[in-house]
């Protein structure tokens, strides 16, 4: 059946009344006559629309085609970025779904850089793109922090979790954001002895079988989903309405987290559940005592994964307590211990979430750490990058070191010799000491933070991770010459004073009282990284800050 119907016969069926019958095809119909005082009755006109469209394609195909220079402008308004409604405004520009979109990350200066990303980027993309863009040093402990400065929360993001997801849960107008940082306690679990991480009195295998697991099994039980160890251990709660804390005996379990009501029993019938690890996310409370009064400052939280954050309307409880934070509902603070414990509730709900992804992001770590990988394609080596090779002159004649290992030893022989005939050069008596490179070439190091205070560098290291090793110097603020080694070991920041003392013109500084004697801290640092000397362990990684 034939539907072709033009324009003007859509018009004439319209608008045209129906012809008489006998009446002629294209015969107009007849007018009713004017009569003295009555009124004439409108007749609907048909308009020749189908004539002026004609004329103006006509016209318009003899134009030349000039293009638009604004295409955005008359796109549908879904398209458009900017006549298009934003799918959401978390604090980041959305073009569309699958387009691009505008990330704010901050450092912990307060400053700010805007990244555009794809809607899949992960958190490992955006740290690799930052280390590019600020040229800091690449290594895996870079990392993406969630923070939420209104609740006093903050967590770090795994490498292959979205960018754009995570942003999307927060709420409009908020003050939550993303902090550039390193975070060297990431993959710490893969890299340490198991035990000092998970107590044996943590664990319910442990205390089962009563046998010590290798590093390996242990980890594997976590990633098994057919055997997997049970987390338990006190911790300190606060119930709805309740404004004191109250010690429960807690379960973490791959089903969820659970607390008992009678003691230690793990009867079901006894047994509280409290949250599910899939569809929920681990924070760390950084002012616990403050906002929240917790008993300890080693405090955690609990979120549903799809909660929004926003702040909460006062209750009569905060009007009683201005300082007091209510936990919003989804949220469930806990209490632990100790530093220790707390940290192996946060890494044991980690596993319990991630589980084989979450080795599988280390794995991909230590790949990227043999050979990095940048966006787009390796980049290929120059031709004289590929002429350069490893010699050796020690000989009467030259040779090539062809295995990898004695090239490495021989180099670093060569940075040894070159960094003592340095030191002589620049410990050498000069009429004014204090313009020496000796005594302000630390300035230039990433380990050293000037004058800060001990709160702050306690702060500072435990937000980059409390692990052992981690290490940064700064001046000291009892002794206007001298300078603090401040060290973690064992979860704790350890202070030790750096002393300048001068012998035959020349300027040391030491830290036991003269027995060992460096001329400068570069030198004293370099030693460190290799021998512990009196330090608890030796210098591992230090904590250094970028600016965006």
């Amino acid at each position: 059946m034939d539907l072709d119907v033009s324009l003007p016969d859509l018009a004439n069926s319209s608008d045209d009344p129906s012809p008489e019958p006998g009446t002629p095809p294209g015969t107009p119909p007849e007018s009713d006559a004017h009569l003295p005082g009555e009124l004439k009755r409108s007749q609907p006109l048909s308009i020749q629309a189908s004539r002026k469209l004609r004329e103006e394609e006509l016209r318009a195909s003899s134009l030349p085609a000039i293009p638009n220079p604004f295409p955005e402008l008359c796109s549908p308004p879904s398209q458009s970025p900017i006549l298009g409604v934003p799918s959401s405004g978390r604090g980041f520009l959305s073009r569309d779904s699958s387009g691009s979109h505008v990330v704010k990350v901050y450092s912990e200066d307060g400053a700010s850089r805007s990244v555009e990303v794809t809607a899949d980027a992960t958190a490992r993309h955006v740290c690799e793109m930052l280390v590019q863009r600020t040229h800091a040093l690449s290594d895996e402990s870079w990392g993406l922090v969630e923070c939420h400065p209104h609740l006093a929360l903050e967590r770090g993001l795994e490498d292959h979790e979205s960018v754009v997801e995570v942003q999307a849960s927060w709420s409009v107008g908020g003050d939550s954001r993303f902090v550039f940082r390193k975070n060297f306690a990431k993959y710490e679990l893969f890299k340490s002895s198991p035990h000092s991480l998970f107590p044996e009195v943590m664990v319910s295998s442990c205390l089962d079988t009563n046998t010590r697991m290798t590093h390996e099994e242990f980890i594997q039980n976590f990633l098994n989903a057919g055997s997997c160890p049970e987390i338990q251990g006190f911790l300190q709660l606060r119930g709805s309405g309740r404004k004191l804390w109250k010690r429960f005996y807690c379960f973490l379990r791959r089903s969820g987290l659970y607390y008992s009501t009678k003691g230690t029993s793990k009867d079901p019938r006894h047994l509280q559940y409290v949250a599910d690890v899939n569809e929920s996310n681990v924070y760390l409370v950084t002012q616990g005592r403050k906002l929240y009064g917790l008993p300890t400052d080693f405090g955690f939280c609990v979120k549903v994964r799809d909660l929004t954050l926003t702040p909460q309307p006062l209750t009569p409880d905060s009007v009683l307590l201005p300082n007091k934070l209510r936990s919003p509902k989804g949220l469930r603070v806990f209490c632990s211990e100790d530093e220790q414990s707390r940290s192996c509730w946060v890494a044991a709900f980690r596993l319990f979430k991630y589980g084989m992804q979450l080795y599988k992001n280390y794995q991909q770590m230590q790949s990227r750490r043999i050979r990095p990988s940048w966006f787009g394609p390796t980049p290929l080596r120059s031709v004289s990058d590929n002429t350069l090779v490893a010699m050796d002159f020690s000989g009467h004649a030259g040779r090539v070191i062809e295995n990898p290992r004695e090239a490495l030893s021989a180099a670093l022989e060569e940075a040894q010799a070159w960094r003592k005939k340095t030191n002589h050069r620049y410990s050498l008596p000069t009429p004014c000491p204090g313009s020496t490179l000796s005594s302000v070439i630390h300035r230039s190091q990433p380990w050293f933070h000037g004058r800060i205070s001990r709160e702050d560098t306690q702060r500072l290291i435990g937000q980059q991770g409390l692990v052992d090793g981690v290490f940064l110097v700064r001046e000291s603020q009892r002794n206007p010459q001298g300078f603090v080694l401040s060290l973690c070991h064992l979860q704790k920041v350890k202070h030790y004073l750096i002393l300048p003392s001068e012998e035959e013109g020349r300027l040391y500084f030491s830290m036991d009282e003269g027995q060992t004697r460096f001329t400068d801290l570069l030198q004293l640092v370099e030693f460190h990284q290799l021998n512990r000397g009196i330090l608890p362990c030796p210098l591992r990684h230090c904590c250094t800050r970028v600016a965006l």
